[in-house]
């Protein structure tokens, strides 16, 4: 029944409740004549079915006391403002409380989160049914029980026509109901998708940290053997004390440098193993592969303030091919196209599954910006930029290396070609085979 402490929202929604309850209770119909005219039918009942349903991290019966005693309270403050002395009204409208107070103490005997949608709605509906008619004999015999003279008994007729009013207003809450779980659906679904998402942009992002970190163990492996090389060379010719210290101090930074190299090696095999090890299910077609970059990189554009406009080209009819392989590609080339970018520019995306050669073709173009020629021969230089913060410090220059990199990995060919004045195109071949999710190396490592 209870799903935890109440958070604040809770709260809030319940202080709804208090307000909103009292006045769906106001437009209503009297099935009754007599002695039980006060009794009414109205939107109150159904509207609090809904809120008891949405606030199930309080007891139910709590629920029901705090919408019983709002209503009462309310009517009582109502028929007072027209003219009705305080205790009269309040004892008038005193079986309302009684109403909500039973109506939540039937729905709080059932557990009904557990199930699936169409049994909670079988069970909602019957309970609603169970819990309107006896709500309903409670109100009435409350107002037999306080009312200064003899009533008029309770008759068959009249349960028989409470039994129809609570199955007439069980499809009005069930509607609401489905609504709800309809609402609650498409949340979680898109949620979902979100979080898988930035997860595939998160593992596309690993690859080139993984040639980053390949490349720091490289550096790391030759700055051990350079430091020991120098340690061994000054151990043999160190003649006086100092030398011999100076020796030894190479020795221990040589000894540093192997367990930094070390750890960085664990680290390696661990991502290593997080980007060769992809399910089947981490392949998308191309098409999906250019909305989620797009998506994603639309969000960047408009975080540096820039007015970019995405297109992109894909048939429908590609093979399924490495997510995170092929985004970690795209995202640094199409990263690229958008700092380049002055303020506003276009990007353009096609891919080609080839005409029976087994190649795919990715060309990326971009708009308002451009490359001096001599600047192209550069470009795919170990730690060579143009980009700086605003503090002056320059990129690392490791993206297009690593974009190379792969793209030769994976046996392909890559070339960037700019007209000199307005434009960037940058074209990969990538073959095909190294790509699909029937490849039986799932993909080139890092």
């Amino acid at each position: 029944m209870e799903n935890g402490k109440p958070r604040r929202l809770d709260y809030l929604v319940l202080f709804f409740m208090i307000i909103l309850v009292p006045l769906a209770g106001e437009p209503k119909i009297h099935p009754f004549a007599g002695d039980f005219a006060n009794f009414r039918v109205s939107f109150g009942s159904p509207i609090f079915l809904l809120f008891l349903l949405w606030l199930n991290r309080f007891p139910r019966l709590f629920t029901g006391t705090v919408a019983g005693a709002a209503v009462t309270l309310f009517r009582t403050g109502l028929d007072t403002f027209y003219g009705l002395p305080p205790m009269e009204a309040f004892i008038l409208h005193l079986p309302n409380f009684f109403y909500y107070f039973c109506y939540s103490l039937f729905f709080a005997l059932p557990s009904l989160n557990r199930r699936s949608i169409y049994e909670q709605a079988l069970g909602i509906a019957f309970w609603a049914i169970v819990a309107e008619v006896f709500a309903s004999v409670g109100e009435l015999a409350a107002m037999n029980a306080i009312s200064y003279q003899q009533a008029e008994s309770f008759t068959f007729g009249m349960l028989i026509r409470l039994i129809l009013i609570a199955i007439l207003r069980c499809f009005f809450i069930l509607s609401f109901f489905f609504l709800f779980q309809l609402y609650n659906t498409e949340m979680r679904l898109d949620r979902k998708t979100k979080e898988k998402n930035r997860l595939t942009m998160l593992i596309s992002g690993l690859y080139e940290e993984v040639f980053e970190l390949r490349c720091t163990l490289v550096s790391a492996e030759a700055v051990t053997r350079d430091c020991y090389k120098v340690y061994d060379e000054l151990k043999t010719t160190a003649q006086t004390p100092e030398e011999k210290q100076l020796a030894q101090e190479l020795l221990r930074i040589a000894g540093q440098c192997h367990e930094i190299k070390k750890t960085h090696q664990r680290i390696y095999a661990g991502l290593r193993e997080l980007t060769k090890s992809r399910r089947v299910d981490d392949y998308l077609p191309p098409d999906k592969i250019a909305q989620l970059l797009i998506h994603m990189q639309k969000k960047y554009a408009r975080n540096l303030n820039k007015e970019i406009l995405f297109f992109s080209h894909v048939p429908k009819q590609l093979p399924p091919l490495n997510v995170f392989l092929l985004l970690s590609i795209l995202n640094n080339l199409t990263a690229n196209a958008i700092e380049a970018i002055d303020t506003r520019g276009t990007i353009t995306l096609t891919i080609d599954g080839g005409r029976g050669d087994n190649k795919l073709t990715i060309t990326l173009e971009n708009t308002g910006s451009y490359i001096p020629p001599q600047r192209l021969t550069k470009i795919f230089s170990p730690g060579y930029t143009t980009k700086f913060d605003s503090s002056g410090k320059a990129s690392s220059g490791v993206g297009l290396t690593y974009v190379k990199h792969q793209t030769e990995e994976l046996g392909g060919h890559i070339a960037i070609t700019s007209d000199g004045k307005d434009q960037v195109t940058c074209q990969l071949i990538l073959p095909c085979d190294k790509l699909h999710k029937n490849n039986t190396n799932q993909g080139v490592q890092p």
